[in-house]
């Protein structure tokens, strides 16, 4: 079992999904749980939910895409919690589409969010970090980065450029110790996946070598290992959680 007590953990589009999922692993290990999110309603829940459950948990409302708004968040969050030990980037979006019919605003609105937004709250939570000598940044990244899919090529781009961007940044960051990895995700029971029918879902799991969709919480076990010192000398990886989709 982690101990994450004193330790401030930033996770962004936590309000819901696979970054609530990791909120609630790190409230569980005693981690003080930094909510970000856009819709205040949303993060407001998410929080009540992690106090309710005995966690410590406080929320903030931010669009990764503005740079400006972001600095000023992570600005008061310091000032609020006095430092950010780990940030963990998971907002992200899709806009699926053949490429022959994708709108350039669903390819551009995926990329902002995505890579655009990492790109934001990488810099301005290293700014902190650098000044700790010591960090941890978790990239959710997705195996559709690693592999591609047919009519997600606006997703697979920014997921497979944040693979990318990991490893620079790992390069770049690791003289002030701060460390940066990617979690990969395969196909993981959320609430988009809930809507798929028995037969696409069987699909799946053929092509699965464990047979089966993984859970939230694998994801979340993962940013555990990952944000403690059990990883100390683990950077610039890709791991992907995946039941042996990807291998490599």
């Amino acid at each position: 079992m982690y101990d994450f007590t004193d330790s401030i953990i930033l996770i962004t589009g936590s309000a819901r999904g696979i970054g609530f999922a990791i909120a609630k692993a790190f409230a569980t290990a005693r981690a003080t749980v930094i909510v970000l999110d856009l819709n205040e309603d949303a993060v407001d829940q998410a929080v009540k939910l992690l106090i309710d459950t005995g966690g410590k948990a406080y929320g903030y409302v931010g669009n990764v895409t503005d740079a400006a708004g972001i600095e000023k968040v992570f600005g008061q969050i310091v000032k609020d919690h006095n430092k950010i030990d780990t940030l963990i980037n998971n907002a992200g979006i899709t806009r699926d589409n053949l490429m022959i019919r994708m709108k350039e605003e669903d390819w551009q609105m995926v990329m902002d969010i995505n890579l655009k937004g990492s790109f934001i709250c990488t810099q301005k939570a290293f700014k902190h970090m650098m000044r700790a000598r010591q960090g941890s940044i978790i990239n959710i990244s997705s195996v559709i980065g690693l592999m591609g899919n047919a009519g997600q090529a606006n997703y697979a781009a920014s997921k497979g450029g944040l693979i990318a961007f990991t490893k620079s940044c790992a390069k770049e960051f690791a003289s002030r110790n701060v460390r940066v990895n990617a979690v990969a995700p395969g196909f993981i029971e959320t609430e988009m996946t809930a809507s798929l029918s028995d037969e696409v879902r069987a699909e799946y799991g053929k092509a699965i070598p464990l047979g089966k969709m993984g859970s939230p919480d694998d994801v979340a076990r993962l940013c555990l290992f990952l944000a403690s010192e059990d990883s100390a000398y683990i950077t610039g990886q890709t791991i992907a959680v995946d039941g042996g989709l990807t291998m490599h």
